[in-house]
């Protein structure tokens, strides 16, 4: 069918898909990318200045839990909120709400003075953190052509391990210059200094926009290529749901596949950032100095940036559930390794950064992934939904992690108990892909 059928109409992502990448799109996915890396930076702050906190205020991982936790929770109750928002009043509104405060709480968390009000405005930090990161992936995906979705969600989404991987590159030069508070005004000024660029260069979701401006909507296709003649309008070509997004992702079709996306994304979440707050920690209590430890910990994000790029082009070459399942596996051996080559330093970083490659890589591919499976009209929400419970596990992660150090466990021990959740979420995105064979072989038609 072409792109001009039903009444001289063009399917958005038919245009979109037939067109060749302009740099409409690259300037999208440059902003994008440069709202998770500061999204991934601010996240991952608080981790790399932990051992400075337990100094500071002469306090035990009990203690600090609350305050690397608070976060997270903020991440998982804005992730609900901000998906159903999005999709209702647009993707670049709650975007743009969501980096405004992330950056006004993170600049005000430089300046607490005791650990309640940093676990508080850490909290209110997050509110924006899980807002803006859906969002920007939702926005990059709709904007995508199908043949290079994966790869270009994936790469727009390494801004955020890229982001983290800074974080402990500047944190290791930072602290001991300025101390820890100058590590949250970074966070704090990067976001409000970008934000005037993104009102001004950010366009709305053209998918969003063909369903309520479509001559909004046209005039943006406008500028990724030339239209077909007598166009007059453009169109989604989905069926209209006139459910709210939630009920659309939790009825079926959906659900099944919904439910997988969750446990995987639950699972995942809860390694990364029980490995971002707690890794500098654990490496630095094997005898390495503070600066290593940052370092070691950063190879984890940096082995993401790169597992994200090769994962992501695999994807869109191969069934993305296989290259997912795969990797996975790959990441419950590289914690294996991690937990019996601690004391030697260049195994222990090489290990490091094949989980953070495969554990990591795979979480970002998972984005892609979720992106393509739900509609338009609740894919913010889909992709919200699957964070927020992820950020579920995020939580789980940095407590669990201050219990697991607490109650004494060995090096080895420790990570081989961090094999299960990787096993599980390869397991996950397996149902899933066994799932959406299923369904491809019950649509497809009966040969005479």
């Amino acid at each position: 069918m072409s792109s001009t059928d039903k009444n001289n109409t063009v399917d958005v992502q038919v245009f979109i898909d037939s067109q060749p990448v302009s740099a409409f799109q690259w300037r999208i996915l440059l902003l994008c990318f440069l709202v998770t890396a500061i999204d991934g930076l601010d996240t991952a702050a608080i981790g790399f200045i932990a051992p400075a906190l337990r100094e500071h205020w002469q306090i035990g991982a009990a203690e600090l839990g609350p305050v690397l936790g608070a976060a997270l929770i903020g991440l998982m109750l804005g992730a609900f909120m901000a998906g159903p928002l999005a999709d209702r009043f647009g993707r670049k509104r709650v975007l743009l709400l969501s980096v405004a405060c992330f950056g006004v709480f993170s600049l005000a968390a430089a300046f607490a003075q005791d650990l309640h009000t940093l676990a508080l405005l850490r909290l209110l930090t997050g509110l924006g953190l899980g807002g803006a990161m859906p969002n920007a992936i939702t926005l990059t995906s709709e904007y995508c052509p199908q043949r290079r979705r994966s790869l270009m969600v994936t790469g727009m989404f390494c801004g955020f391990t890229l982001g983290s991987a800074l974080g402990g590159v500047v944190a290791a030069q930072l602290l001991p210059l300025f101390g820890w508070r100058s590590v949250l005004v970074l966070g704090g000024v990067l976001p409000l200094a970008l934000l005037p660029v993104l009102i001004l260069a950010l366009p709305e979701s053209v998918g969003f926009l063909a369903r309520r401006q479509p001559a909004a909507a046209q005039a943006i296709l406008e500028r990724i290529g030339l239209l077909p003649v007598g166009c007059q309008s453009v169109r989604i070509d989905e069926i209209v749901e006139h459910q709210s997004p939630v009920r659309q992702i939790l009825a079926e079709p959906l659900r099944r596949g919904s439910l997988a996306l969750w446990l995987a994304f639950f699972m995942s979440l809860l390694i990364i950032y029980g490995m971002t707050n707690w890794l500098p920690l654990l490496v630095k209590d094997t005898g390495l100095s503070l600066s290593q430890a940052a370092l070691i910990s950063a190879l984890f994000q940096i082995g993401g940036t790169i597992g994200a790029l090769c994962l992501g082009a695999a994807m869109d070459r191969f069934d993305p559930h296989q290259v997912l399942v795969i990797a996975l596996f790959g990441g419950a051996g590289c914690l294996f390794a991690i937990g019996q080559l601690h004391d030697d330093y260049v195994l222990l970083g090489l290990s490091v950064a094949g989980m953070g490659f495969c554990i990591s890589g795979s979480q970002v591919g998972a984005n892609a992934l979720v992106a393509a499976f739900y509609p338009t009209s609740s894919r913010a929400t889909g992709v919200s939904w699957a964070h927020g419970v992820g950020r579920i596990g995020s939580v789980c992660g940095t407590f669990g992690g201050a219990l697991l150090v607490d109650a004494g466990l060995s090096f080895e021990m420790l990570f081989a108990v961090l094999m299960l959740p990787a096993i599980v979420a390869a397991l996950a995105i397996l149902f899933k892909g066994v799932q959406a064979g299923n369904q491809l072989r019950a649509e497809a038609p009966i040969p005479l």
